[in-house]
């Protein structure tokens, strides 16, 4: 099943409450934070995240795009998050970071940089239900889709398929109706959209005409029930 994760990063901040009520028919709502250290721009905080926890029914995929995400787990985790994603690149300490994610109740994530290679991620596939590739390099909404990316979709899906454990494999990064249908086919089956969603007229309908562009699996797609209460 394909899941459509609106990224909140490109929606109007000033009547946040409203924007995540115009995607109830999406399947999850991604929440992008940032510190303006691991990228050049600073966003929100567990206060915002817990301020949305009763706005939504939706399971809130919280992206950690900050340094020393250990010293932010708890606080996310107790703000309402269902899934915490942690980079690869943010902490010395992956595996023991992705174990704190495990410990404090919610799925737990790990996410790429466009330039960083997959195998640093083969020694935690066990600990982890979602994979994010990054498909821009991270820090603003808006920017266009790395073509190369598909490759390194599909050498996830490849890597996650060996494993033999169900892993999700998201995908952040110039997500709109025309580079929906080429990750899906790659391999993606989470995907992040902000300014395809949140810049159009109706979002709601956004998310439906994404659907539709990626045919059949996209149509099927329905809400997934939250991690946790």
């Amino acid at each position: 099943m394909i899941k459509i994760a609106p990224s909140i990063l490109s929606s109007d901040f000033s009547i946040l409450a409203e924007e995540v009520a115009s995607v109830k028919n999406a399947d999850l709502l991604h929440v992008d934070i940032m510190d303006g250290h691991f990228v050049p721009n600073i966003t929100i905080g567990p206060p915002v995240v817990r301020c949305l926890r009763p706005r939504t029914g939706l399971p809130m995929d919280v992206h950690l795009m900050i340094e020393r995400p250990e010293n932010y787990i708890r606080q996310f985790a107790d703000a309402g998050a269902d899934i915490l994603t942690i980079h690869v690149e943010a902490t010395t300490h992956l595996n023991r970071a992705l174990n704190m994610v495990a410990e404090s109740g919610v799925k737990v994530g790990v996410a790429l940089n466009p330039a960083t290679p997959l195998c640093f991620i083969e020694d935690v596939l066990d600990l982890v239900d979602m994979i994010l590739i990054m498909t821009v390099n991270p820090g603003f909404g808006g920017q266009e889709f790395i073509k190369s990316s598909l490759d390194r979709i599909a050498r996830a899906r490849a890597m996650v398929e060996r494993s033999g454990r169900n892993i999700d494999i998201e995908v952040d990064g110039g997500i709109a109706n025309d580079t929906a249908p080429l990750v899906v086919k790659a391999g993606a089956n989470v995907l992040v959209a902000g300014q395809a969603i949140f810049g159009a007229d109706s979002p709601s309908k956004a998310v439906e005409d994404l659907r539709r562009a990626l045919g059949p699996l996209g149509q099927e797609a329905v809400g997934v029930p939250r991690v946790r209460a």
